[in-house]
């Protein structure tokens, strides 16, 4: 069951929103990652295939899973007053 907020959620002005939207966002992406990479290796290996794309696109996507949360944990801005950019 989602958190319980205590007035109505406003992306734009509402940090502690932010946050939460995005680290679900990551639950998310976390999650498609797990549920087709696991998929796809499992059949590799079940179907004996020569599936030679399938290391690089698992790294691939590992790595864009990486920036996410490099983003969300680092770089994201969740202060009350983000900066505007030019």
């Amino acid at each position: 069951m989602p958190p319980r907020w205590p007035r109505e959620p406003d992306r734009k002005n509402d940090p502690a929103y932010r946050k939460l939207e995005d680290r679900m966002n990551f639950a998310v992406h976390v999650a498609t990652f797990a549920l087709f990479n696991s998929g796809l290796w499992f059949f590799h290996n079940f179907l004996s295939t020569n599936w030679e794309w399938l290391p690089i696109f698992t790294l691939s996507w590992l790595g864009i899973l990486v920036s996410h949360l490099i983003y969300i944990s680092v770089i994201a801005d969740y202060s009350d007053n983000p900066t505007k950019s030019t």
